[in-house]
C-alpha cells in the first residue's frame, strides 16, 4: 500500500501561545487502511482529524494528503480539495430538513457541478435504504439518517473517508450496523480514518488503532486478529486512554 496521509511534527497551539490540542505529532496512514484514532475527550483526536480534513491549520509542522501539502493551499484551494478528495461522516447527521434523502446526498455533487442522481440511487441501494430516497429526514430513523449521511460522503468517490464519532448519536445496535457498513466499505478498498473514544468499537472494526493522549500519540497498534480484545489499547503505559 502507498502512503495517503502524513502528519510531520504537527503542533496546534491555542491563542495566547499555550500548546493545546496536538504537540509534535508525526504519523502516516496508508491507502486502503481502516485506522481509528482513539482517546478520551480533549486528547486531540478530533483536532487531528480536522487538520487532515483541511478544516483547521497546524501552528507548525506539515499535513500532506495524497501528496498535497495542505499548508500550501489557500482557503479556496482547501475547499476544492475537500470537495474532490474527502468525504465526511459526523456524529450528528447534518441533513437539510427541507430536502429529501436523495437531494441531501446530491449536495456535494452539485457543488462540484456533477449532478449524478443515478450514482446517488446506487449508493442508497448499496447502503440498503433505497426505499427512503424521497423521504425527508424527519421521517427517517437515526440509523437511516446516518446511512444517508454516509452516502452523501461517498457521492464524489472520495480518496479518504473521515468519520468523527459516527455512532455517537445512535443506539448500540444501530451503531454496530453503521460500523459494519464502514467495514464493508473498507473491504471494497475505501480508506477510512475514524475518531472514537470507544476502545471496544475501535478494536472490533478497525485494523489499526492510534491512541492519543494529551496531544501526543502514545500507542500505534496494527490489529490483525478478528477476535482481538480492547485490553491492550484500553491501557497504554499504565494509563487509561478510553472510558
Amino acid at each position: 500500500m502507498s502512503e495517503l496521509v502524513r502528519l510531520t511534527e504537527v503542533t496546534k497551539v491555542y491563542q495566547g501561545g499555550i500548546t493545546g490540542a496536538l504537540n509534535g505529532v508525526s504519523v502516516a496512514v496508508e491507502k486502503g487502511e481502516f485506522a481509528a484514532i482513539m482517546g478520551p475527550s480533549g486528547s486531540g483526536k478530533s483536532t487531528m482529524l480536522n487538520l487532515v480534513a483541511g478544516l483547521d491549520r497546524p501552528s507548525s509542522g506539515t499535513v500532506t494528503v495524497g501528496g498535497t501539502d495542505l499548508g500550501k493551499l489557500g482557503e479556496a484551494g482547501l475547499a476544492r480539495f475537500r470537495r474532490d478528495h474527502i468525504g465526511f461522516v459526523f456524529q450528528f447527521f447534518y441533513l437539510l430538513p427541507n430536502l429529501t434523502a436523495l437531494e441531501n446526498i446530491l449536495i456535494p455533487a452539485q457543488l462540484k457541478g456533477n449532478v449524478v442522481p443515478g450514482r446517488a440511487r446506487e449508493l442508497l441501494e448499496q447502503l440498503a435504504i433505497k426505499e427512503v430516497a424521497d423521504r425527508y429526514p424527519a421521517l427517517l430513523s437515526g440509523g437511516q439518517q446516518q446511512r444517508v449521511a454516509i452516502a452523501r460522503a461517498l457521492i464524489n468517490n472520495p480518496t479518504l473517508l473521515l468519520a468523527d464519532e459516527p455512532t455517537g448519536a445512535l443506539d448500540t445496535h444501530t451503531g454496530d450496523q453503521v460500523m459494519e457498513l464502514l467495514g464493508e466499505l473498507h473491504r471494497h478498498g475505501q480508506t477510512i480514518l475514524l475518531v472514537t473514544h470507544d476502545a471496544k468499537l475501535a478494536t472490533r472494526h478497525a485494523a489499526r488503532v492510534i491512541s492519543v493522549m494529551d496531544g501526543k500519540i502514545v500507542d500505534d497498534a496494527r490489529l490483525e486478529s478478528p477476535d482481538r480484545t480492547a485490553s491492550e489499547v484500553i491501557r497504554v503505559r499504565g494509563e487509561e486512554v478510553s472510558r
